[in-house]
């Protein structure tokens, strides 16, 4: 015999767009890891360059830097040493390699806002939630019936309070439970609300000025984002 009422059982996750949303996530982790290589190995190339190729890059943004390379054209014969000349080649080659995994992920991320619009159209108007963070948000929470409260949300997310009291002391630390690219996620938003957000700033300087500290007060507000979240989705999600 089920141990719940047929109308309390969570409708399972079915495929659609929310299997898709979690598709492109996993997808862009992978093309994220593999950019950031392609940088490294760009940059460890160059430190090891001849003195012209590191004087005609030098004091120049990694991003100017890869545009200068990918437009270099190399001809098959040349009077570099060997050495010199295949470096300069796979320096062209990893350059170019970038801006494709750019132009990827730009189009990863228009597919994402697409998904999350598709599926919840007032997350994205949450201050500092993006198209990623929200894909993340709504991919944790899934459908509807699977997290059962607002406060299991954040148990999942791993911003539940947990306390640290002695004596008089009543104290909160952070949680490192959960799932963490969702905790990253609430963590991004909190980054990004401490920055162009009035009354996120006005709640900190308010909480700095009880004696929190700031990581107390980041643990605050990713438990406050958590709610407002789940919120927003449970109220506003629409069935695909």
């Amino acid at each position: 015999m089920l141990a719940l009422p047929a109308e309390r059982i969570a409708v399972p996750r079915s495929d659609g767009p929310r299997e898709a949303l979690r598709l492109l996530l996993i997808c862009r982790r992978h093309h994220t890891d593999a950019r950031t290589a392609a940088v490294n190995l760009v940059k460890a190339l160059i430190l090891t360059a001849d003195d012209t190729l590191r004087e005609a890059l030098r004091g120049l943004s990694t991003t100017i830097q890869i545009a200068r390379l990918a437009a270099l054209e190399l001809p098959e014969t040349t009077a570099l040493p060997c050495e010199e000349h295949t470096r300069r080649r796979e320096l062209v080659t990893l350059a170019r390699h970038i801006h494709i995994l750019d132009a990827t992920l730009a189009d990863n991320h228009q597919r994402l806002r697409a998904l999350v619009t598709e599926l919840c159209p007032p997350l994205l108007d949450q201050p500092g939630v993006g198209p990623v963070t929200a894909a993340i948000a709504l991919t944790a929470w899934s459908h509807p019936g699977r997290v059962r409260s607002e406060a299991a949300y954040a148990t999942l997310a791993g911003a539940a309070p947990i306390p640290v009291a002695s004596g008089r002391t009543d104290r909160h630390r952070l949680n490192r439970g959960g799932d963490r690219t969702l905790n990253s996620a609430l963590h991004t938003i909190a980054l990004t609300r401490r920055r162009i957000h009035p009354e996120t700033r006005d709640y900190i300087t308010r909480r700095h000025a009880e004696g929190r500290t700031t990581r107390e007060i980041t643990r605050c507000l990713k438990r406050y984002i958590a709610r407002q979240l789940y919120r927003t989705i449970t109220t506003h999600h629409q069935t695909p």
